[in-house]
């Protein structure tokens, strides 16, 4: 099967261009192409005029390209600066790293492009925000001239959003081309000039931002106009399913994370957290499935004390988790489709026959599930390292809502997702909790939250800064309160 299939794409000094198509429609491969990470089987990529052959990002980078992936390339424990010469570093006496030379190239570019960023931050101390836009000095650093946004404001709070996309068109202004990777078909309507649309490897349609609405380029992505969203079926809170008191956890680096969490869910309720990256939603969600200890406080799942549970008592107890990281924690690259399928449950029918593996079985439970997400390529016997991350998520999901948990903790459940499978996703979590179950959504996805939530929490400096009804839900004053700009005042 083709990755890419004859796509011709032009870019324009200046010029603000977003490639947008369904998950597995070539996107990624596209941008790789261009960013040297893979190699054309045909075609030619020329720039400024003149064919060349990229073997690596550094030919790519060399050229003037640069790209800002969705999963930062960054060094937490290095500074601002550090980060954005790492690879082309000023030296001193022709060893040493000159750091003031450093600090100075970062503070200059800060100050031409109007980024607010202390070149001698640890950068693990930052903000999603902020490392965002150490991506993008580092890569303006290099001295790149046409720059790749991958699901930029998957991350990002509404403000944070805005002040990026700012910053962008400043680039845009000053000269430098750039290219937005988004399913989020409002924000690339709003921000970009022209649109490029992918689908199952080609070029299928090329649109004029100005006077496109949102349904019309949806109509393109899919290859039909989408169905409208379902209406909002509020839930009628049944038995407390999960419920915490007063949990305190330490992160990774020994320090306290959670300071004294307290929630509740119920059957039949989604319940979202709400919050910008670094707040305690990691260490919450690793908290709530065992995967974390408590330092303090109570946590019961269906009425019984877990404080002290391994992962595997969270499970038999009725707590599923799609985690945050699906390569690190939900999959494993080299297994087969269906034998990531089977994980977890690989001992029982249809997966197993008594002892041994029941291959024909497993193989059939897979396709219907492959069928029942579309997952793409449809071959249950495919590496999942070589399926797009939208599509390793929805195996991911796949298997998680099949065991059919009490308590489903899903984090960051649609990022990357294309608009269809984003709807299908979140119909599947809905129902989940509309048949008696609860679901625990994590997501720095604010649009998220709002859009699934019977009640949302805020989380800001590892607390709990507000529990907000659905009828309370205002996205700027929530992205405030995520931000510590606002007190919950009830």
């Amino acid at each position: 099967m083709r990755a890419l299939d004859d796509v011709s794409l032009g870019l324009a000094a200046g010029e603000r261009l977003a490639l947008v198509g369904e998950n597995g429609a070539g996107k990624s491969t596209l941008m790789n192409v261009l960013y040297g990470l893979y190699r054309p089987d045909a075609g030619t990529l020329s720039v400024d005029g003149a064919p060349v052959v990229f073997r690596s990002p550094r030919d790519a980078i060399a050229r003037g390209i640069g790209m800002v992936h969705q999963h930062f390339m960054l060094v937490p424990t290095l500074t601002v600066a550090e980060n954005v010469v790492l690879g082309a570093e000023p030296t001193a006496r022709g060893l040493l790293l000159d750091v003031q030379a450093a600090e100075a190239a970062v503070e200059a570019l800060c100050a031409r492009f109007g980024f607010q960023l202390d070149p001698r931050a640890r950068l693990g101390e930052l903000g999603v925000g902020a490392r965002q836009k150490v991506e993008i000095v580092k890569a303006l650093h290099r001295g790149a001239r046409a720059l790749v946004l991958d699901e930029p404001t998957a991350v990002l709070t509404p403000d944070e959003a805005d002040e990026l996309f700012a910053v962008a068109r400043r680039l845009a202004d000053a000269g430098t081309a750039v290219v937005l990777v988004s399913h989020k078909l409002k924000e690339v309507l709003a921000f970009c000039e022209r649109v490029a649309v992918m689908r199952r490897g080609r070029k299928v349609a090329e649109l004029k931002a100005a006077g496109t609405t949102p349904e019309v380029l949806a109509a393109h992505v899919m290859g039909e106009p989408p169905p409208p969203p379902p209406p909002f079926q509020p839930a009628t809170p049944g038995a407390p399913l999960l419920q915490l008191s007063g949990v305190c956890a330490d992160g990774p680096q020994g320090r306290p994370a959670l300071k004294g969490v307290s929630l509740r869910l119920c059957a039949g309720e989604v319940v979202g957290i709400a919050g910008v990256d670094g707040n305690g939603q990691r260490e919450l969600a690793e908290v709530v499935t065992g995967l974390r200890p408590l330092t303090a406080g109570t946590l019961e799942v269906r009425g019984k004390p877990l404080t002290a549970g391994t992962p595997a008592a969270f499970r038999t107890a009725g707590v599923g988790h799609v985690p945050e990281d699906r390569h690190r924690h939900a999959m494993v690259g080299s297994f087969s489709v269906e034998e990531n399928l089977s994980l977890g449950r690989h001992r029982v029918p249809p997966f197993a026959r008594g002892p041994w593996i029941d291959s024909a079985g497993r193989h059939a439970a897979a396709v219907l599930e492959m069928e029942r997400w579309d997952v793409r390529p449809r071959d249950a016997s495919l590496p999942m390292q070589v399926l797009s991350g939208g599509n390793q998520q929805k195996v991911v999901m796949a298997r998680e809502l099949s065991l059919d948990p009490a308590v489903l903790v899903a984090v960051q459940p649609t990022r990357g997702l294309d608009i269809g499978a984003v709807a299908a996703v979140r119909a599947q979590l809905r129902a989940h909790a509309a048949r008696g179950h609860a679901v625990l959504l994590v997501s720095l996805d604010l649009e998220e939250v709002l859009a699934l939530s019977d009640r949302a929490y805020v989380l800001y400096g590892g607390r709990t800064v507000a529990e907000l009804p659905r009828a309370q839900f205002d996205e700027r004053r929530m992205g405030r309160l995520m931000l510590g700009t606002e007190v919950d005042r009830g």
